[in-house]
């Protein structure tokens, strides 16, 4: 789970697409959870929760965020509140059955310009909106309601991923198959690589009927000990990638490209946006 979350935290903040390119990216995703011992565990904390007394423990929490000396509190300190508004709608969501579904994205929309990105999550928990700057080549998270934005750490640059270590070379094979993606004519390859004792699967659909973008600036991304983004021997901008792991599967697909010209005003932060230290 935590390598899913990380995938798409460092996905979401990498300036990933083309400086040439300008416009709207939509995504759609899937997670589908086959491990046994994290199924198992799962239901018993959704049994947990629906549990009557903890459903009432729960209504006590929400009656008491509008206390107005607790409410004032929250208000002196937007990180708090950020974090415990959160809390409080995955735990909403979760006690009406729907635990995955409000800890993984369902989407994301990325919006494109001179090389920047902004990037929407929907639902889970990195939803909220991550803006890539390409000017100062940094990535940050932006929280709209508190008016605060959080600098995300840098993946990029040829620098070592999270966890350190050698970069793992992957296994590229491509395929004879072929599909149609949001009216692209993709092709598949077969991404395999061993990492501590695990195999990850990753199968890419990838175009080369699109131009405008630039793939250097995808390979550059480095996610978790040193690994790329992208791979030596995968021609094409990806269109769907499904991650098969030991925890489950997850399949990410663009369901929209759209060209258009965007506000450049939408890729800065904020003139009265604060920032906010710590996690983001």
């Amino acid at each position: 789970m935590k390598k899913i979350m990380m995938l798409l935290l460092l996905f979401a903040s990498a300036n990933v697409w083309a400086q040439n390119f300008e416009g709207i990216v939509k995504w759609s995703m899937k997670m589908e959870v086959t491990d046994p011992a994290l199924k198992a565990k799962m239901a018993e904390g959704q049994q947990k929760l629906n549990d009557p007394a903890n459903q009432a423990k729960m209504k006590e929490a929400e009656a008491a965020l509008n206390d107005p000396k607790l409410k004032a509190m929250m208000d002196a300190n937007p990180q708090m509140k950020a974090a415990m508004e959160q809390r409080m709608k995955m735990m909403q969501g979760a006690s009406n059955g729907d635990m995955m579904g409000n800890m993984m994205p369902k989407g994301m929309t990325v919006k494109i310009k001179d090389g920047n990105s902004l990037v929407t999550m929907d639902g889970g928990m990195a939803s909220g909106d991550f803006l890539h700057m390409k000017d100062k080549n940094e990535s940050v998270r932006l929280d709209r309601e508190n008016k605060t934005y959080t600098v995300m750490p840098s993946g990029g640059g040829g620098r070592q991923g999270m966890g350190g270590g050698q970069e793992i070379k992957p296994t590229v094979t491509k395929t004879s198959e072929t599909a149609k993606i949001a009216g692209y004519t993709c092709t598949k390859y077969i991404v395999t690589m061993t990492d501590r004792g695990q195999t990850l699967t990753t199968n890419m659909w990838t175009t080369t009927e699109i131009k405008d973008f630039d793939l250097k600036a995808l390979a550059k991304q480095r996610m978790g000990r040193g690994q790329s983004m992208f791979y030596e021997g995968v021609d094409g901008v990806p269109l769907k990638i499904e991650s098969n792991m030991k925890e489950g599967s997850m399949v990410m697909e663009v369901t929209e490209i759209t060209k258009q010209s965007l506000n450049a005003s939408d890729f800065t932060i904020p003139s009265d946006y604060t920032e906010k230290k710590g996690m983001y």
